[in-house]
């Protein structure tokens, strides 16, 4: 495998348009990008919510209609640009409170789903723009392709007029929708400048806890308390932080409260105290409680002075063994906490403080020694069901219903031992004997529950809510994979790369900052690490996903096959069945940009692509970012294939195909190919050279006899797994050195 450096801007396409600009046209440019600033600024400055990211990947991309009119030398209607501007930020304004308030009220949830595709809308077209500009570079400076018939235009959905009509036409398609959106704000309550808020209907937890209700903690328990008991004298340290970490309602607080209220416990420490933290990680407030309940007074009530309080905190700890927990922590920062523990170096020798974090990074902000976080795991099916048992038929015997009892066992596999969702659904059963009942818990969505009593997504969506608004797409681009799937790290990486969803950074490669996102998802329990560089995502968490990413991302079976896809912009097939042979169902999405069938269809799913081709299939996914037919029974792909020209990802792994049609050299926004375990592969195209965004190229165990000649041209690769050097050896070697040198530069 061979690794190469980043490139830097003036090797770009959009950096030379953008020095061709300002010198073209000094003034006009300058006011543009000094507006575009403004309008990012904005956007960051109210940043949080899914579609904020968004919004500001349009407004970044308006560059791109800038570029075109300085090729063609044509003036597009600034008026038209400057009024989507405004409404993308007029729908940036309302969009926080939406979000708010769509887990409780279905008519805004669907309101906000006709904004995002909406300015899905926008997205495409300034990314056909954008195709369509660099189309015009790379064909001036290599010469028009011997199949470049078909352009851009067609990724607009007109009459086949003048480039620049079809963009005012599709621009103003798009301003209207969004005006018309937006006019319906008024009447859904939605409020502009409405600061989003980290809101929950859940109470606080205490220290008390009923042993009684709680199964299968015992031997956490243990290495808890074995835990607080040890001594700490070696590692210098006043006290030692104890993390334990893990998802929304997988009992961290149960845990930290059967150990709080242990009598081993109790006597080891001189003095405990129970803080339920949450979001605001407010110092004062948590000092002025601990304090308050040391000095055992609340004489403090009235005191606004934090200095005050760590004095009086610090001398009524001195000399003290305390214990402290501090539950529910979400705060990353880390000269917070070092604020908050001043007090706490006064305390005697062997003090602990137990914290429960969903996220992993929490910990490692907290934590003062060697002790590894305590990462909670899923409950037994058996527990689960004595956990059911308990709140759901309240001293009936389960034996006396056995219909219902199947039902039930049905329903705890369903919560994959989360306790939470078991305790949430068997309160919902509560005194509930009837068999119809039982049974539509069992079919139901979290989602489609009653609100009143239903704590899972409460306690779930706070995990979705707290992300960053980058994270929350990456986060729900996640549902189109089946359940239980295995998610590789770099495939991912590489798919939220091709779908625009990394927010690049100075001086970092994009694909660094795709591991970043992942590993933070990881670290928010969001993900479960499965194998090496692979995770998968619990049920209900995956649940949540698809919740958050509504009608647009879509994993097909032989379940859901009726699912209505006109929304859908990613989707993925897990069965041959789930098309039925037909085919139709392609044909109804028309702004599909994902469509994968995963590895688990090798050598199962049949693809007629020659039907595909005669039904033109391609012009109908001239919107796809992402296509993959790993494992597919395919031995020819089609020269249409060039006609997908936002196409960035492309897997063609474990296929029987035997050549790459050239047309692949015109998908100019191409960052990935993937031919790996293509083993009647011979050649690649001869004008891979052209391929000017090409990033990772993957021919690893295929029968390759040579490379083709432009291989020096690929500017921005990263990754290349092999390099053959064929029948003409020295001529290859200078080839590769060249490649390498010109990858460097």
């Amino acid at each position: 495998m061979v690794l190469l450096p980043k490139l830097s801007f003036r090797d770009s396409f959009f950096g030379c348009c953008l020095q061709l600009r300002t010198q073209e046209f000094p003034s006009l440019f300058s006011v543009s990008f000094v507006d575009r600033k403004k309008l990012t600024m904005a956007l960051e400055l109210v940043g949080g919510a899914f579609l904020s990211a968004s919004f500001q990947v349009v407004i970044e991309k308006m560059a791109s209609l800038k570029i075109v009119d300085s090729i063609w030398g044509k003036k597009l209607n600034e008026g038209l640009f400057r009024e989507l501007k405004i409404m993308l930020l007029s729908a940036n304004a309302v969009v926080k409170d939406a979000e708010d308030k769509q887990v409780w009220n279905t008519n805004v949830r669907e309101w906000l789903h006709e904004l995002q595709a909406a300015v899905y809308d926008a997205e495409d077209l300034v990314q056909a723009i954008d195709a369509e500009a660099l189309r015009c570079k790379i064909e001036a400076e290599y010469g028009s392709s011997s199949s470049s018939h078909c352009q851009v235009l067609n990724l607009l959905p007109m009459p086949a007029t003048s480039f620049k009509q079809q963009v005012e036409s599709k621009m103003r398609v798009v301003i209207d929708t969004l005006k018309f959106i937006l006019d319906q704000k008024v009447h859904l309550g939605l409020k502009e400048g409405s600061v989003q808020t980290i809101s929950s209907k859940r109470i606080p937890a205490t220290s008390t806890v009923e042993e009684s209700g709680v199964y299968g903690t015992d031997d956490d328990k243990e290495a808890i308390i074995k835990l607080l008991l040890a001594t700490d004298e070696s590692s210098g340290e006043k006290f030692s932080v104890i993390p334990i970490v893990g998802m929304g309602g997988i009992g961290k607080t149960t845990l930290a409260q059967l150990v709080y209220n242990d009598e081993r416990v109790k006597n080891c420490f001189g003095f405990k105290a129970w803080v339920s933290v949450s979001y605001e990680f407010d110092i004062f407030k948590i000092t002025k409680l601990i304090t308050e309940r040391v000095a055992n007074s609340p004489s403090f009530n009235n005191s606004d002075d934090l200095d005050l309080l760590q004095v009086k905190l610090q001398e009524a700890l001195e000399g003290k063994k305390f214990l402290l927990v501090l539950d529910d922590v979400w705060n990353e920062d880390y000269f917070q906490w070092e604020e908050l523990k001043k007090p706490f170096e006064s305390g005697a020798c062997g003090s602990k403080i137990i914290v429960t974090t969903r996220n992993e990074s929490v910990s490692s902000v907290m934590r003062n020694n060697n002790i590894p976080s305590f990462q909670i795991q899923t409950m037994s099916d058996e527990n689960c069901w004595k956990l059911f048992v308990k709140h759901a038929f309240v001293n009936v015997d389960p034996c006396c219903h056995p219909k219902l009892e199947e039902i039930g066992r049905k329903i705890v596999q369903k919560c994959k031992g989360l306790p939470l969702a078991v305790k949430s659904l068997g309160s919902i059963l509560r005194h509930q004997l009837h068999l119809e009942e039982w049974e539509t818990i069992l079919k139901s969505d979290i989602w489609d529950l009653p609100k009143q009593k239903n704590s899972i997504l409460p306690a779930l969506w706070l995990s979705y809510q707290y992300l960053p608004s980058n994270l929350k797409r990456c986060f729900a681009y996640c549902s189109v994979f089946p359940k239980n799937y295995e998610i590789d790290k770099d495939e991912l990486i590489k798919l939220w790369m091709a779908e625009d969803l990394l927010e690049p950074q100075n001086n970092k490669r994009i694909e660094k900052v795709g591991e970043d996102y992942f590993d933070d998802l990881s670290s928010r329990s969001l993900f479960q690490k499965s194998r090496w560089f692979r995770a998968t995502m619990h049920d209900l968490v995956h649940d949540l996903a698809t919740f958050v990413a509504g009608d647009f991302c879509l994993s097909l079976n032989g379940n859901n096959s009726d699912k209505l896809l006109s929304k859908v912009r990613h989707l993925s097939c897990l069965k041959e069945q789930s098309l039925e042979h037909n085919y139709e169902d392609l044909f109804k999405v028309k702004c599909l940009r994902t469509l994968s069938f995963p590895s688990n269809c090798y050598r199962q799913l049949q693809l007629d692509l020659d039907f595909l081709d005669r039904m033109n299939l391609w012009a109908t996914l001239a919107c796809l970012r992402s296509l993959s037919f790993h494992g597919c029974s395919i031995a020819k792909l089609s020269d249409s294939i060039g006609n997908l020209k936002l196409l960035r990802y492309l897997n063609l792994s474990k296929t029987m195909i035997s050549e790459v049609p050239n047309t692949v050299c015109r998908l100019y926004n191409l960052q990935t190919l993937i031919l790996s375990a293509c083993f009647e592969l011979k050649l690649l195209p001869t004008e891979m050279g052209r391929l000017i965004n090409l990033r990772h190229l993957n021919i690893a165990s295929t029968n390759l006899e040579k490379m083709p000649l432009q291989m020096c041209n690929l500017k921005n690769l990263q990754m290349l797994t092999d390099f053959v050097a064929g029948k003409y050896s020295g001529y290859t070697i200078r080839l590769l050195k060249d490649s390498l040198f010109a990858w460097k530069t």
